[in-house]
């Protein structure tokens, strides 16, 4: 059979949509900024893969467009309350002393904003689930050890 009827894929029709997670979508004021960042690259994606011709890259564009589109119309911006927290509470910065004397800080972010290299992580995870509500001088299992709520900082990352 010849071939010269048969439509090639070039794999745009086969990207799969990214998934969004289940749940709120509560964002810190810094995580809204960066989901409307990234919305607006992926419309400038989008017109210059329009520009080329490039299917492949316009169909990503396109995807990541509709993603960041619906985290921006579920997002629920929460503000520290005025005058701090004496509970941990979403957004909030939480150093947490180890056992062994090791001191970590950690902030509780939005899912899109989550980077546990850097210190944030999802208000969603199991640690931090475990650190809402809690006060200073409270303890938690942090990497398998028990440690200690030094402080906590309601005080939001700049955007």
């Amino acid at each position: 059979m010849s071939r010269a009827f048969v439509k090639e894929s070039d794999g745009a029709d086969d990207l799969p949509e990214r998934p969004v997670p289940e749940g709120r979508n509560l964002v810190t004021r810094r995580g809204l900024a960066l989901i409307e960042a990234e919305i607006a690259a992926a419309r400038e994606a989008l017109a210059a893969a329009g520009s080329s011709s490039d299917r492949a890259l316009a169909a990503r564009a396109s995807r990541d467009l509709r993603y960041w589109t619906r985290r921006r119309q579920s997002a629920e911006p929460v503000d520290a309350p005025a005058g701090g927290a004496d509970t941990v509470i979403f957004g909030a910065l939480v150093t947490l002393e180890a056992s062994d004397g090791t001191v970590r800080r950690l902030r509780l972010v939005g899912a899109d904003e989550a980077d546990p290299a850097a210190g944030r992580i999802a208000w969603s995870a199991p640690l931090a689930r475990a650190l809402i509500g809690r006060e200073i001088g409270d303890e938690v299992t942090l990497a398998g050890q028990p440690a200690e709520i030094v402080a906590i900082d309601t005080t939001p990352e700049p955007a």
